[in-house]
């Protein structure tokens, strides 16, 4: 049924009135659009009051016709959203992959700069110079740990020198050539550090076996070692010098002490090399022979130099006094002198003569033991 055909179809609106109402309305809208915006200073106070009315009302209505848009444009978005979710997700999904690949990457980074920021922290007391060296091949067999960096005599590395990481000793070079060095670990079979108990200061020998903790052997003294007491470099036989760390006690499965070694808490690819000979190389010799005197405080007396006395002549010396002797009864009789002039002093040598000497003896009087004279 058409809308000529319903009831409504006879309705006829006349267009006079309504293009008058729709005047009437449009003015009053006007008006108050006027009165709002006006700024005049007379009549403040109606002014104020107009305004306020018509801001009362227009909040509402302002509501009122928003509120279709509002909804249109929720609804709008809410369908696209869901026409649209698949390739979304599709999209978030390909970026999260991207991030994640990056995130390992800035972790990976973050690690490296850490053990560098380590590595370069490193110190001796007293201070010995370092070459750094990053750790290219790996050498292993079932008894063999070695492994070759990419540092040699370009870098005054040498046989022997001690290699550290940023968590203790790694193990000693024990070959070299241009741009390589082979590293020698603390596991090795072949390998023996001198170390010491840090708490007691007893020396041991770490004894490498091919397992992941080596051997503490050779140790003196009663109870030297206990569970966990660290252990250091002990510097006997200037092979390395003291006090590097190396680990931790701890008693094997075996029975016998070990050490968990703390090079081995990260992996060995970032090491130092100890550029160390012997501990001449840690004097300063120069120094050490300038033998310059303290200079003397203010007001200080000057040291005294004493002199020898020159030699005297023979004959200027005095002649010390006569002694006298011992009674001769005081002696036995085997030990007694035979009798001759006694020795007197000046005052009495014109008082009394000298004594006789003893007559010699006969020439053929045989001695008592019946041997010839001679």
């Amino acid at each position: 049924m058409s809308l000529r055909d319903s009831t409504f179809g006879e309705l006829k609106v006349p267009l006079a009135w309504t293009a008058a109402v729709a005047a009437i309305v449009a003015a009053i809208i006007a008006a108050g659009l006027l009165i709002s915006d006006r700024r005049g200073v007379a009549q403040s106070e109606a002014y104020g009051a107009a305004r306020q009315a018509v801001d009362a009302v227009a909040v509402p209505v302002g509501e009122v016709l928003s509120a279709p848009l509002r909804w249109t444009g929720a609804g709008v978005q809410s369908v696209r959203g869901y026409f649209f979710a698949v390739s979304e997700n599709r999209r978030l999904k390909a970026e999260l992959k991207e991030m994640r690949q990056w995130r390992d990457v800035a972790l990976a980074l973050r690690d490296t700069n850490d053990r560098y920021r380590a590595l370069l922290g490193l110190r001796t007391d007293p201070p010995i110079p370092m070459a750094a060296a990053r750790v290219v091949s790996d050498s292993r067999g079932p008894f063999a740990n070695a492994r070759l960096a990419n540092a040699g005599r370009e870098k005054g590395v040498r046989e022997g020198h001690p290699v550290v990481n940023e968590n203790g000793l790694v193990g000693r070079v024990v070959g070299v050539t241009d741009g390589a060095s082979r590293i020698l670990l603390l596991t090795d079979v072949a390998s023996r550090t001198p170390v010491m108990i840090d708490r007691t200061n007893a020396r041991a020998i770490l004894t490498g076996d091919g397992g992941p903790n080596p051997r503490l052997e050779y140790m003196r003294g009663q109870d030297p070692v206990r569970e966990g007491d660290r252990v250091v470099t002990s510097g006997d036989g200037g092979l390395m010098p003291r006090g590097l760390p190396v680990g931790v006690a701890a008693k094997g499965l075996d029975g016998r002490w070990r050490v968990v070694l703390g090079a081995d808490s990260s992996a060995i690819d970032y090491v130092r090399i100890l550029l160390f000979q012997d501990f001449s190389q840690l004097v300063n010799a120069e120094q050490l022979n300038k033998m310059t005197a303290p200079p003397l405080a203010a007001g200080a007396p000057a040291p005294q130099v004493t002199t020898m006395p020159t030699a005297t002549p023979p004959a200027a010396l005095p002649k010390p006094a006569a002694t006298p002797r011992p009674a001769a009864a005081s002696r036995p009789a085997a030990q007694r002198p035979a009798p001759g002039p006694a020795p007197a002093s000046p005052e009495a040598t014109d008082a009394r003569p000298a004594a006789p000497s003893p007559p010699p003896a006969a020439a053929n009087t045989p001695p008592p033991n019946g041997m010839p004279p001679f």
